[in-house]
């Protein structure tokens, strides 16, 4: 009796149940479609605007954790070949007599793609510049290399360009035979150190190539050795000043628009924001005191 006194229940729980659920995630495909919609929106404008304040084509690479997928996994992205086929496509499209200019935020990726990228924009005619606001590694410091001029935040870095096959740097694989005899070392282990080997090569025959566009063939070669050859681990920082002792062409003259469009892109998959501040206010006269002339008047800080 007792069970037939509760088993009309399960059926009503369950369709609740199944409402409840279907109801969730309808809510949240809406939110992923509607709701990424306009941070878009306001990137795009961020950059026609740009556009028409440089009277050039803008294409901007930036590259953070963001929350993409379905549920709000945040996912870490980097330079692939979607990345060189867009930029390719927009480097097609721009007249040879206009100006490209490249923002970059960017842990490198892909060496196949920043290489296409690189040479396309080697190729260009007209002023390339590439904007590096925070940080462009790797990939994306070829990428930079490739730009008659690199303005960069004071406080950014570009990064080596030394291959890595697999999670291992290439320098550090051909130095193996010298560490270890040949007889003592795997087939597998071999057979890397001869990949390894052939990647440096390539790579720093294609930087070097780059670089002869701004420098002479022969100091060309020489800092593709060693932006390539694996002096420095592949994160080492190369700040502006070192850059500019490298001999690259560096400024440090970044447009305002270039900080206000990387406000667009917030780091995403974070619950609470872990950097806070209160931005500054201007000083205002206390009100006892008769209001001073704009020519005493004190400096308003500038962001």
């Amino acid at each position: 009796m007792a069970e037939s006194a509760t088993s009309p229940w399960w059926p009503r729980l369950t369709s609740i149940a199944k409402l409840v659920f279907w109801v969730t995630l309808t809510l949240i495909v809406v939110q992923q479609v509607y709701g990424s919609s306009k941070p878009v929106a306001a990137r795009t404008a961020m950059l026609d605007r740009f556009q028409q304040e440089r009277k050039s084509r803008v294409i901007a690479m930036i590259h953070r954790q963001d929350t993409v997928t379905l549920f709000g996994v945040p996912v870490g992205s980097s330079i692939s070949i979607e990345d060189s086929e867009a930029v390719l496509r927009a480097i097609r499209l721009t007249p040879e007599d206009q100006p490209i200019d490249v923002i970059l935020h960017t842990p490198g990726g892909l060496v196949l793609a920043a290489e296409q990228i690189a040479k396309a924009l080697v190729q260009r005619k007209a002023k390339v510049t590439a904007f590096v606001p925070h940080y462009a590694m790797s990939g994306g410091s070829l990428i930079a290399l490739a730009a008659d001029e690199i303005v960069m935040d004071p406080n950014a870095v570009l990064g080596p360009v030394d291959p890595q096959i697999g999670d291992w740097p290439a320098g550090s694989i051909v130095k193996l035979p010298e560490l270890k005899k040949p007889a003592v070392i795997s087939d597998e282990m071999l057979i890397l150190v001869d990949v390894a080997a052939k990647a440096q090569i390539q790579v720093g025959v294609f930087v070097a190539e780059v670089l002869a566009k701004h420098l002479p063939r022969d100091k060309a070669a020489a800092l593709a050795t060693v932006l390539t050859q694996g002096r420095w681990t592949h994160d080492f920082p190369i700040t502006v000043e070192l850059a500019r002792q490298l001999g690259l062409p560096v400024t440090i003259n970044m447009p305002r628009t270039v900080y206000d469009l990387m406000d667009l892109y917030p780091q995403g998959g974070q619950g609470r924001p872990s950097v806070l501040y209160v931005p500054l206010r201007p000083v205002l006269p206390n009100r006892s005191e008769a209001p001073r002339s704009p020519s005493t008047a004190p400096d308003v800080p500038k962001r």
